[in-house]
């Protein structure tokens, strides 16, 4: 009897899964519309009138460097398997001295782009700056995904944009979460795998809001002992660790002034209500703890709102 229940289960999941429906499909195997994500990508009609393209990418490997030029929106790319679909490419900054901006694996130009359940990885050796994702477009969603890479795993672009991240795990060595967009990170797994700095943000003077992780999960490798939750890129780097499990291993000063000193002075590094042995502000010198009710102010609705009241969320 347990098994015909089992089985009846699975015919109902398997029903649903072939009824879902997406605009196109893409697999390795030969069995979908292209075979490589970039076919289908070129493939949607530009500034498209009809809507929302769903392309569905089927369980493989995809050695890919891909784009989202800026006049391909509302594309929701969706994979089988968060782990088991994998879009991969190895550039480093060193290779013919491209340098850091051109080794991305996936660059996305365009606006309101969603990315779900896919691993985007650099594999590049560690020999300098190597991108996995990079985002320039606005109101991109990124939902249950891995990016994977080591120093510089992924850059938020372009000031004046707004992304936001959802139940995703990110790993990196140096300046892994780096650049001056608006960003929201929710229920993130980040793994540093090296004494050095989780974040580089770079947000201008004139934007109020850059990065807030919020209920994230900051792991260690064994070899971590020494790790700076940011480091400013640019004098008014703007970060918040909100709720966040901070690890033993956290630099007790918490924060980096990227060898100056002004920057102490200008910096807008926060933290409010974390836990674990990396939470002790006891030794911050130059960061803020934010009160329960300067915390209050740090929400979706008010961070990402922007000019047209975008929420991720709804």
């Amino acid at each position: 009897m347990k098994k015909l229940v089992l089985f009846y289960f699975s015919l109902i999941s398997l029903g649903a899964y072939s009824q879902q429906h997406y605009d196109i499909v893409v697999g390795r195997n030969g069995t979908g519309n292209f075979r490589n994500i970039q076919q289908a990508i070129d493939s949607v009609r530009a500034f498209n009138p009809a809507g929302t393209v769903t392309i569905f990418i089927k369980k493989g490997f995809y050695k890919e460097k891909l784009e989202i030029p800026t006049h391909v929106c509302n594309v929701q790319l969706i994979g089988e398997d968060r782990d088991k679909t994998i879009i991969n490419w190895d550039d480093h900054a060193k290779i013919n001295k491209m340098g850091t901006f051109k080794t991305y694996t996936f660059k996305i130009c365009g606006n309101d782009v969603r990315l779900e359940n896919l691993t985007v990885e650099n594999s590049a050796a560690q020999m300098g700056q190597a991108v996995a994702l990079h985002v320039e477009g606005d109101r991109a969603v990124f939902v249950n995904c891995r990016f994977l890479g080591n120093q510089d795993t992924i850059y938020t672009g372009r000031e004046n944009t707004r992304q936001y991240f959802l139940n995703c795990y990110i790993e990196g060595t140096t300046d892994f979460i780096f650049g001056p967009s608006t960003v929201w990170f929710e229920g993130c797994s980040i793994f540093c795998k090296r004494n050095s700095y989780i974040t580089a943000a770079s947000t201008p003077q004139n934007i109020k809001y850059g990065y807030i992780l919020n209920n994230c999960k900051i792991m260690l490798a064994d070899s971590v002992t020494e790790e700076y939750l940011g480091r400013s890129w640019r004098s008014y780097a703007m970060t918040l660790y909100m709720n966040c499990q901070l690890p033993k291993g956290i630099r007790p000063v918490g924060w980096d002034n990227w060898r100056n000193a002004e920057n102490e002075k200008t910096a807008r590094y926060m933290e409010f209500n974390n836990i674990g042995e990396g939470a002790d502000t006891s030794g911050r010198t130059w960061s803020k703890v934010l009160t329960k009710k300067e915390a209050a102010e740090y929400t979706v609705e008010n961070v990402l709102k922007g000019f047209d009241n975008w929420n991720p969320t709804k």
